[in-house]
């Protein structure tokens, strides 16, 4: 494996190990907040809207090998939204408060369990961010939705480009949050975070709240030690073996830096400017490239932005999607 891929490969895998921590130890969603709130206070109504959310039934429907889990949030009458969670993460792990502002403003809004993961069964196919996009491109036309807004996560954002630059028809506008178009042109990680994500010498719990820290910068972090406040911990649960499945496929994507010149949609690049896992720069680069892009840092804010400074985040998607109707 190139040492490039090996670095991707480690920062990914450490957000699985996240994910893998949080739904063994959790098990409800707790406070969010703004960037001007107390997050150590409670927030009943934040309680409720996750409730309503984790209560909401999964449905399913049968693509190709799999069967892929998703909820609909809302029936507004404007373009869906289809939303693409990152690696070992399942479609719970979205902010509440997101899903309510869209549907609320009405966006139907489609969230969904990639292969292999929650409720979405394995099948046979080989695991590939081509793959992903593929399942997703199912998922749409399973729906009879002949097009949509779409907005990826991290291991999502990278579906997400794959999905419009082979379906352009079947996407309005895109949201790119936490992203980069990979392959050898990606900015990897920082030796020392690198260090961090592969050193097992340390017990588990201590490694996982270091790991944990990472998605956030340092000093809010240590404002905000308790993560339980403000990290989704959904019930389902990712397995080891499907989550090193994901690493694999990202690790082995080739990226769309010489491709993402094609994509005409209207683009939103958001990132936080403190990002260790996918750095700010990677952004630039995918800016620079893609016409029609939006390009906007949040500053002081990491790779888990949308839970640090949910108002923003979601203010920022809204103004977007209200554009590009």
């Amino acid at each position: 494996m190139k040492i490039k891929s090996r670095t991707v490969l480690f920062a990914k895998m450490a957000l699985c190990f996240i994910v893998l921590l949080c739904n063994n130890g959790f098990s409800s969603f707790v406070s969010s907040y703004s960037q001007e709130q107390n997050i150590n206070n409670t927030s009943s109504s934040f309680q409720s809207q996750a409730t309503i959310i984790d209560n909401i039934p999964a449905q399913k429907v049968t693509v190709g090998d799999i069967d892929i889990a998703y909820k609909q949030v809302g029936k507004g009458s404007t373009k869906p939204i289809i939303l693409i969670t990152g690696l070992g993460a399942t479609m719970d792990m979205w902010n509440p408060t997101l899903l309510e502002q869209l549907s609320s403003s009405n966006h139907p809004v489609i969230i969904f369990d990639n292969r292999g993961t929650g409720e979405s069964t394995a099948g046979t196919k080989e695991f590939s961010i081509s793959q992903f996009a593929n399942d997703t491109v199912s998922l749409l036309e399973a729906l009879k939705i002949d097009k949509a807004d779409v907005l990826g996560w991290s291991m999502g954002s990278f579906i997400a480009q794959e999905l419009v630059l082979t379906n352009p028809n079947k996407v309005n506008s895109i949201i790119l949050y936490a992203s980069s178009c990979g392959g050898k042109e990606a900015t990897s990680p920082s030796p020392e975070v690198i260090h961090t994500l592969s050193n097992t010498s340390i017990p588990a719990q201590e490694l996982g709240q270091k790991l944990i820290s990472l998605l956030f910068p340092t000093d809010w972090f240590k404002a905000n030690p308790d993560y339980r406040n403000y990290f989704p911990t959904p019930e389902e649960s990712v397995s080891p073996e499907i989550m090193g499945k994901q690493s694999e496929a990202i690790a082995n994507w080739t990226g769309t830096c010489n491709a993402i010149s094609n994509i005409t949609q209207p683009t939103l690049i958001i990132v936080g400017t403190d990002d260790v896992f996918t750095p700010a720069l990677n952004s630039l680069m995918l800016v620079e490239r893609i016409p029609s892009s939006w390009l906007v840092q949040i500053r002081d804010a990491g790779h888990g932005l949308m839970y640090q400074y949910p108002d923003e985040f979601n203010r920022l998607l809204m103004t977007f999607l209200e554009n590009n109707r």
